[in-house]
């Protein structure tokens, strides 16, 4: 059979072999396949399925007026960071294509427009006090939602990697495991003595073998105890986002707070006690230093002291 030539491939046919090459080659996670896929065709909707040698800089700078035009499902534009987040995107797909030789812009000739500067949410040890005394440990759902609490701010885990913790994976004696972040890397993590405290007094209270670490304690969840189904009732993202704005109201945080306002705790808390930039980049499985730099703004101890000698 002949093969037919890259040039006269379109980029639809062209997305999913990328797509394929992002899940197998560079380990990228499904929810990250699944977030390029969406990009990918929201430019295919603006475009069409041209050939990839008709994506030129007439074009991409179409795009970018169309991507501050559209809308999201509640009518708001496009937030500047999801604008940039689509080029990213076709920018990496144009590095792929010059890869394999096929003609298209080069990558390097589309320029991100500058972002504004993100800003962090963390909550200070007394509203970190506050949310954990909210919570009734009194109930088996009690001490498993304290152990997720005390779990998400001493290690700095992201929820997806919380929600996918079995218990022959976290060393309670040690206090430390291993997980795998984004790009399935493998990083070490660390429990402080409270939170292996917490997590053991929840196992012990369980009457189950089930793998998943945390489990649903709904009110029919207890009726089954075969080991096959202990899958079904490990936590969603979602339901611990949920958990997790429901005790932050419970007490009395304004400002909102999600399992990522956790993350940003643990690494704030770290910083304002001296931890050196590296180790809180390698304990939060960042890949670039660049992105933990957005903590030091809000943690600068020589900044703060500076203020306090001048500033009369």
């Amino acid at each position: 059979m002949a093969q037919i030539r890259p040039s006269i491939y379109t980029i639809s046919t062209l997305i999913e072999e990328f797509l394929t090459y992002g899940e197998v080659e560079k380990n990228l996670s499904l929810n990250t396949i699944r977030l390029y896929r969406i990009a990918l065709l929201r430019f295919v909707s603006f475009a069409g399925d041209i050939k990839p040698s008709d994506i030129d800089l007439d074009l991409v700078r179409h795009y970018r007026l169309y991507l501050n035009r559209t809308t999201n499902k509640k009518t708001q534009p496009l937030g500047r960071g999801a604008q940039n987040y689509h080029v990213i995107v076709l920018r990496a797909f144009c590095k792929y294509l010059a890869k394999r030789d096929i003609q298209t812009i080069t990558a390097e000739k589309i320029e991100l427009p500058k972002s504004e500067k993100r800003t962090i949410d963390f909550l200070t040890r007394e509203e970190v006090g506050r949310l954990f005394e909210s919570i009734d440990m009194k109930t088996i759902r009690g001490l498993r939602d304290i152990a997720i609490f005390e779990t998400l701010y001493s290690t700095g885990l992201r929820v997806s990697e919380l929600r996918n913790l079995n218990r022959d994976q976290v060393n309670l004696t040690r206090r430390e495991f291993m997980v795998r972040g984004k790009g399935r890397k493998p990083r070490i993590v660390f429990l402080s003595e409270k939170a292996a405290e917490r997590i053991g007094k929840y196992l012990s209270a369980r009457d189950d073998n089930f793998e998943p670490l945390f489990l649903n304690h709904g009110r029919s969840a207890g009726l089954k105890k075969d080991i096959t189904i202990g899958e079904k009732r490990r936590l969603t993202t979602y339901w611990i986002e949920v958990m997790i704005k429901k005790y932050a109201r419970h007490a009395g945080i304004v400002k909102r707070v999600t399992p990522h306002t956790l993350r940003h705790s643990f690494a704030t808390t770290l910083l304002q006690n001296g931890a050196d930039i590296r180790s809180v980049q390698e304990m939060l499985g960042h890949a670039s230093i660049t992105t933990t730099q957005v903590y030091t703004h809000i943690t600068n101890r020589r900044l703060k002291e500076v203020h306090e000698k001048y500033h009369f």
